[in-house]
Order: C-alpha cells, then structure tokens, then sequence
C-alpha cells in the first residue's frame, strides 16, 4: 500500500512538472515559381524558397521555474523547399536558451541583431523575396543575425514600450591585429500602443570590412548601421516608413556610406492582403544610386495557407549594378547602370 501511495505521488509529482513545461514543432514551408532578369544579363527561371516567409523547422520550449521566473529554449533552422535540403540540422537561423520574468528576458546564443528587426518589421515584404527591400548587407558583411550573443529585452508591461540591446563576441586571439574582428554592440528601442508603431536602432561590428590577419596585415574597418520605421494601421490600410544609414568607419573617400528610404503600405483586399513598396538607396558622394519598386498580394486560403505573387523592379544608376534576386534561384546579373526585374508566384504554409 504503501509503495502504490509513493508511486502515485510520484506520478503525480511528474505531471505538475510536466504540465508547467511546454514543447512545440513549428515551422513555415513556402516555394514560389520566380523569375528573374537584368538588362544585358538575359534572364533565370526556377523555384525560390521562402519567397514570402522563410521556409523554416524549428523547436521552442518553455519551462515555468515558479516565482515570475520561466526558462526558454529556441532551435529553428532554414529549409530549401526547392531542392530538398535542410539546412535547418545546423539551427542557423536561431539557436538560443534563456530566462525571463518580471526584470524583461536575458537571451543567450546565435540571434537577429537589433538593427535587423527595423528592416524587417518595416518592409511590406518583410525582406523576403523578389520584393524585399534592399536596407542591410549592403556592404557585403551580413547584418541580419549575430552568433556568440547575449541579450537583454526589456519586459512587456511598459505601457507600449519596448527594446532591447545586444552584445556578440568575435572570439578572436587576443594577439592578432584584429583582435576586435566581429565584436557587436547594439541596441532597439519602441513604442507600439494600438495602431501606431515606432523604432529606431543602431548597431556597431568592429573590425567588420577587409580584415585581415596576414601578411600584409589590413585593420579592418568598423561597420556601423542605423535606422528608424514607423507604421499606423488605418483599418484599410497601413503606411509604413524606414530611413536607414550603413556606414564603414576609415573606408573610400566618399564610397563609406549607404542612405535609404523606403516608403510602403499594406491593404486588405478581399481574403489576402495588397503589398507596395518604393525604395531609394543613395550611396554618397557618388552617382551609383538605385531604386526599387515592388508590388504584390497574398491571398489566405486558411490561417495557416497564403497563395502569393510579387513583381519588382531595380533601377540602377551610374556603375550600380544591383540585381532581383530570391532564395534559392541565383540572380542574373545586370549591366552597370540598367534595369532589374523580378516576379514570382507560391504558396506558404506554416505548422
């Protein structure tokens, strides 16, 4: 009698525990039919992956610890639904562990930096396919996620407001020229209360561009982003604004700097949702500028299953050579100063 009482609390004891705990399998499966050109550089047909969302396999778990506090994991990898191969074994996309509670959440692992989440937020196309605007990497350094970061969000109870800031370690040898190659510090700060919703963040990575370690030993040179969106849902319809900066400390007279503007919109129209997008990207004190215009609808056949199509186009000026380009179908290349297109049309569904 006795062992049958001591095993029923144990029983009982593991499904507290696990009904505080909680796993899930998630992820988004998107393939499009793109097409994509550049005058003087013929034109590419194929299947593009993540044309609307990014194709994605992840897991996330939360773990309440009792008291405010709760413990969470977050493993999500990317997916090339066009050919097949999973990236997602490696979690690129997000691998993370932290702790939360009434003090905000300390997060710790490989992440979106803070200057991504402005581009990203305030892009009809959410930076993802033919229509994604063209605010980051511009100077060949991916911006988008950091690895070996630790980072603090400000909790969600401050009347609309919120943040974040973010640190991430190079990891290089304390002796080398470069020592400071890859050392990220940044931050995100903003307010969102019903309809309206404003950012701005900025984010620092030292010794980013040209480093190098051998001989003949090249510092390298700092790269620092900034930038500002904002977005008021009207009902029937939701203008967004983003002004960005990339900037390389100590880089080519008068090449050392990107400024773009982008202004968007969104729509619901019928069962899915109008997407437009102009863009100017200026690159200072030179002729090389570009603009790109995009236009698109997604059609929800369910909460989970969207039907889309994008339409693009990249004006280049003076020697810029920026081309459409999607995931997974490698762009065309264009003629310095000439034009780029792109269209596609997909599915996406998310689990």
């Amino acid at each position: 009698m006795k062992k049958s009482l001591i095993a029923l609390a144990v029983l009982a004891a593991s499904g507290a525990a696990m009904a505080q705990s909680s796993v899930t399998l998630f992820g988004i499966v998107d393939a499009a039919v793109t097409r994509v050109s550049g005058s003087g550089a013929g034109h590419r047909v194929g299947l593009s992956s993540g044309s609307n969302s990014a194709s994605r396999l992840g897991f996330r778990g939360t773990e309440d610890l009792g008291g405010g506090l709760a413990a969470s994991f977050w493993l999500e990898g990317a997916l090339n639904v066009d050919n097949g191969t999973a990236q997602g074994l490696s979690f690129q996309r997000r691998s993370t562990v932290s702790l939360s509670g009434n003090f905000g959440e300390v997060r710790l692992g490989r992440d979106y930096s803070p200057t991504f989440w402005n581009s990203t937020n305030f892009d009809p196309f959410g930076t993802r396919g033919v229509g994604q605007a063209l605010t980051y990497d511009n100077f060949g350094f991916g911006t988008v996620r950091n690895s070996n970061s630790i980072g603090y969000f400000l909790p969600s109870n401050l009347g609309g407001f919120y943040g974040q800031a973010q640190y991430a370690f190079g990891e290089q040898l304390s002796t080398v020229a470069n020592d400071k190659a890859g050392n990220f510090l940044g931050g995100r700060i903003g307010f969102q209360n019903g309809p309206i919703n404003v950012a701005a963040s900025y984010g620092q990575w030292k010794q980013a561009i040209g480093a190098s370690n051998v001989a003949p030993v090249v510092l390298g040179r700092d790269l620092k982003v900034a930038n500002i969106g904002a977005s008021y849902d009207f009902g029937v319809v939701k203008p967004m604004v983003f002004a960005g900066q990339e900037r390389v400390d100590n880089g080519a007279a008068g090449n050392n700097r990107l400024n773009s503007l982008l202004i968007g919109a969104t729509a619901p129209l019928g069962a899915g949702e109008l997407r437009a997008s102009v863009a100017r990207y200026d690159l200072k004190d030179s002729a090389n500028d570009f603009n790109k215009f995009a236009i698109g609808y997604g059609y929800n056949l369910s909460k989970r299953t969207q039907v889309y199509t994008t339409l693009a186009r990249v004006n280049n000026k003076g020697a810029s050579a920026r081309s459409v380009a999607a995931d997974g179908l490698t762009a065309t290349g264009v003629a310095p100063g000439r034009n780029s297109n792109g269209f596609d049309i997909g599915v996406r569904h998310s689990f």
